[in-house]
């Protein structure tokens, strides 16, 4: 059994168009060109353009391979200053980059929902959609968000949640599976759970030294089922039937078509419920950074 690689998607969060990635042999426009390329030779479904904006969309927009087959996604902007000031961004963001509609746009955080200003945002966006900017409108959740809850709140069209191979607890209480069963696309994100699978024991965070035992324990069975933590990875968040996308963030070409060839291999036969972690330290990335 393989897997289609169209359900893979591509986050341009990572490609360093903002200027802010570290050193490289090769300019950031370079590696992004070349890692747009990659992605529409490989048919992937998704280029989520989140998290990128200004200057950064405009050099996306120059670069994205035309015609585009790409779904495409964006951010919205926070709710606070309004949603006429949300509006011009989201109109901003399709005209930088070169443009007319886009697949979809997402809250990026579901506090902003609840804010003062949340439900005019959430009014604003169907209107957009009603309109024909975007085909649909989604949340970015967390799994603190109640996010069937939320689903079922706001009934969106799209939800990003994550869900990894170490971080199953969106996936184990059925969350997921219930979004997906009303109808609501779900995409899975930070499927490398900030690359913590990849790390040698002597570089996981000291705040994390309570999950080394365990994060050893499933390199092992990964190796023991002949197979590399990469595709091992892949092979879960491609799996699993509640997600229609999974989305990948590569800062370079050459990780990317890691990722492909790893995704495009036979799913290694592992026991995929016995290497979930359930230390919240580990879980909660914002408080620690993955080297």
């Amino acid at each position: 059994m393989t897997f289609s690689l169209t359900k893979l998607g591509v986050s341009a969060a990572q490609f360093g168009l903002d200027g802010t990635s570290g050193p490289r042999s090769r300019t950031p426009e370079v590696e992004a060109r070349d890692i747009l390329a990659i992605a529409a030779r490989g048919q992937l479904s998704v280029l989520d353009a989140s998290g990128v904006y200004g200057r950064a969309e405009q050099l996306l927009g120059d670069l994205i391979p035309r015609p585009s087959s790409f779904r495409l996604t964006l951010n919205t902007v926070r709710a606070d200053r309004g949603p006429d000031f949300v509006e011009a961004e989201a109109r901003a963001s399709l005209r930088r980059l070169a443009v007319e509609r886009a697949d979809a746009i997402i809250v990026p955080s579901v506090g902003e929902l609840f804010g003062p200003q949340g439900q005019a945002l959430w009014t604003r966006l169907h209107r957009l959609r009603d309109e024909g900017l975007f085909a649909r409108i989604g949340i970015a959740v967390h799994a603190s968000d109640d996010p069937f809850g939320v689903a079922r709140r706001f009934k969106p069209d799209l939800v990003q949640a994550p869900a990894s191979l170490l971080d199953q607890r969106l996936l184990a209480d059925g969350a997921l599976a219930r979004i997906a069963g009303v109808g609501i696309e779900v995409q899975l994100r930070s499927i490398f759970l900030n690359g913590l699978l990849f790390l040698p024991p002597d570089r996981v965070p000291a705040t994390l030294k309570g999950s080394a035992g365990r994060l050893s324990r499933v390199r092992r069975m990964i190796a023991e089922g002949r197979s590399d933590p990469l595709q091992a990875a892949l092979g879960f968040a491609l799996s699993r039937p509640e997600a229609s996308a999974v989305l990948v963030s590569p800062t370079t070409a050459a990780e990317l078509s890691a990722i492909l060839a790893a995704a495009a291999s036979p799913p290694p036969d592992l026991d995929w419920d016995d290497m979930a972690l359930d230390d919240p330290g580990a879980l909660d990335t914002g408080s620690w950074a993955a080297a």
